[in-house]
């Protein structure tokens, strides 16, 4: 069967079966920077936004994004481009082996875009299904909260 997707700002035409998962399909058509771990919604490694709202990708039929738009952190920002929570992360320390940042910040992404003034309790509540092994939680905090600071200011995009 055939789907419709916007991933990354991208429209995209894909040739899928009917209970593949949206995780396999993003990887298969490149998207790496989205993980894959327990393949049970547990750990947060494979979220990504639909239609703005933070989803675990290996819990979702490809199908059910047929005309839906997908973002990735990709879609967040880049190298040349990062996004305020990217730059923060880095600048925090928030990032070791990398592996759970793709979702963390795509859980992130989604509660400044609809909460601009997080609180910390708002940060934990929002990455709670994030989990880091390497670097734990309180980088991750002060991250979240450094590029609320820096959006609200207008220092990073």
């Amino acid at each position: 069967m055939r789907v419709s997707i916007t991933i990354n700002a991208v429209q995209c035409l894909l040739e899928i079966e009917p209970g593949d998962i949206l995780l396999d399909v993003l990887r298969r058509e490149g998207y790496v920077e989205v993980k894959g771990d327990c393949h049970t919604g547990d750990c947060g490694a494979c979220t990504v936004l639909l239609d703005g709202k933070p989803v675990a990708s290996c819990l979702m039929l490809a199908a059910k994004a047929d005309g839906h738009a997908v973002t990735t952190v990709r879609g967040i920002g880049d190298q040349r481009h990062p996004h305020a929570l990217q730059k923060a992360f880095v600048h925090n320390g928030a990032i070791q082996c990398g592996y759970c940042i793709p979702g963390a910040i795509t859980s992130a992404k989604a509660l400044l875009d609809e909460n601009p003034e997080p609180t910390r309790e708002d940060i934990r509540l929002a990455m709670d299904g994030n989990y880091c092994r390497c670097t734990g939680y309180e980088q991750q905090i002060e991250a979240v909260l450094e590029a609320a600071r820096e959006l609200r200011e207008g220092g990073f995009r």
